[in-house]
Order: structure tokens, then C-alpha cells, then sequence
């Protein structure tokens, strides 16, 4: 099943606090192709969490359009087609592994996935045996896990991160990027990841596209070279900090507010 392409096409949106216009993104423009993998990386506070409301129709665009596919984010979130992860897990701590991941069929009004699809989704996220725990006896990487076998419960063919992985430890992320590559691998739908860490963005991404600070526009778009699988120990690799520290340059340029 192909991923579904997402299209930012001159979008530019604003809050208002205290009566007062604040602008946030301003006339950016970013196409993320069918079963591509873009990571998203920018200032706290510049919009990257906006962009992601706005591609789930979460919040409207002031100008320009977002697309999903060739639909209106609303009308394809409905369908179950787009996934979505966040920082926090938010897991409903009464409810089981299983019940929690068949939270989006229950939003959705749609039939519940097989038993067979159940397990599945556990073992793809590596909880076998875990099936009938609560959140409250699990690890916080194993939350996540929960949590992104729930975003993939509806086979969405759109993925929308918002750093899934931003509360763990450096050991465990690490751990939980691994575990995110090869469940991506498995179907590929099209990902949009924000992240604060470079190395993930490196590590995950085909592409990582950095933003000014606020309003958002894109400082860089960079295509990460390294072949899949990536292995663990590219971390370690020269050629792999080398491109971690090109980006984090162009971080520090947008932080300062400076156009490209």
C-alpha cells in the first residue's frame, strides 16, 4: 500500500494574543512524496508542531493549502488514514495494551482489527506477552511502543510524529530509532518526524529540512545519502557526524533568525 503524498503549498498561518497578529508560518511551501520519510527540525516555538496540526486539520491554514493524498487533512484523517504519534504517549492508564491500541477504530466507528492483525501490530512493536498489561506497569519506551502500534493500528498511509521519543533517555531513544526504522520499513507510509535531535533526524530521515525561527520558513531541505537498513553503529561513523554537524550549522543560523 503506497504512502499518501503530503503538500504544503504556500501556507501561512498566524495566532492572535491579546488582539495582536503573531505569525508563525509564513508562505512555506513543502512537499513530502508518496512513502517519503521527512524529519523536521527548528527553534522551540517556531511552528513545526503547527505544521503538523495543520497537515492533521487539527488547525486552518490562512493562506495557501494542505493536501493529503487529494484530500482535505480533515477528510482523510476520518478514514483512519493518517496516524499520528506524540511526545507523550497518552495512553489510557484503565485499559490494556490491546484496548488502548483499539482506541482509533473506536473514534472512528470502524470494525475492530482481527486477532490475528492484533498480534501482529504487538509483535511488530516487540510487546508479545504484554498484551493484557497497563500503562502503569510498563517501561516508558514500552508506552511509546504501545503508542506507535496504536498510530499504525488503521494501516494509515500517512505517519505524523512529534518527537515520539523527546522524554527518553539517549540510550533508549537510540533504541526506540532502531525499533521505528525497521516497523517503518515494514510499509513505508509517507512520515513527517519533528525532532529536536539532529542525530535522529539523520539517523531516521531521507530528507531533513531545518526552519527559522519563527515565523517558520525553510532555512534547508538536505537528502541524508545513507542506505537502508542503517545499522546501530552509524552513529559512530565520520561521515555520519559530518552531516549531523552541516545541519546543526544551519540550525544555528535559523535560531539566530537569519534567512538562507
Amino acid at each position: 500500500m503506497q504512502g499518501l503524498p503530503l503538500v504544503f503549498e504556500n501556507v501561512a498561518k498566524a495566532f492572535r494574543i491579546k488582539g495582536q497578529a503573531l505569525p508563525v508560518i509564513e508562505r512555506l511551501s513543502l512537499d513530502c512524496p508518496s512513502g517519503s520519510f521527512t524529519a523536521l527540525l527548528g527553534p522551540s516555538g517556531c511552528g513545526k508542531s503547527t505544521l503538523l496540526r495543520l497537515a492533521l486539520g487539527l488547525e486552518d491554514a490562512e493562506a495557501g493549502a494542505v493536501t493529503v493524498g487529494d484530500e482535505q487533512p480533515r477528510a482523510a484523517r476520518r478514514t483512519g488514514r493518517v496516524g499520528v504519534a506524540f511526545q507523550d504517549a497518552a495512553l489510557l492508564p484503565w485499559r490494556t495494551v490491546e484496548s488502548n491500541i483499539l482506541v482509533p477504530f473506536e473514534v472512528l466507528g470502524s470494525p475492530p482489527p482481527s486477532a490475528e492483525r492484533m498480534r501482529e501490530l504487538i509483535k511488530l512493536v516487540g510487546l508479545t506477552g504484554f498484551e493484557k498489561a497497563r500503562p502503569g506497569e510498563l517501561s516508558g519506551g514500552m508506552r511509546q511502543r504501545v503508542a506507535i502500534a496504536r498510530s499504525l493500528a488503521t494501516e494509515p498511509r500517512l505517519l505524523l510524529m512529534d518527537e515520539p521519543f523527546g522524554a527518553l533517555d539517549l540510550i533508549l531513544r537510540r533504541q526506540m530509532n532502531l525499533e521505528l526504522q525497521r516497523i517503518w520499513s515494514q510499509s513505508r507510509p509517507t512520515t513527517l518526524l519533528i525532532t529536536h535531535g539532529v542525530d535522529e533526524a539523520v539517523y531516521l530521515a531521507d530528507r531533513v529540512v531545518v526552519l527559522s525561527q519563527r515565523p517558520a520558513r525553510i532555512v534547508a531541505d538536505v537528502t541524508i545519502p545513507f542506505e537502508r537498513p542503517r545499522p546501530a553503529d552509524l552513529h559512530r561513523a565520520p561521515e555520519f557526524h559530518e552531516l549531523c554537524d552541516e545541519i546543526g550549522s544551519y540550525l544555528d543560523h535559523s535560531a539566530d533568525g537569519a534567512d538562507s
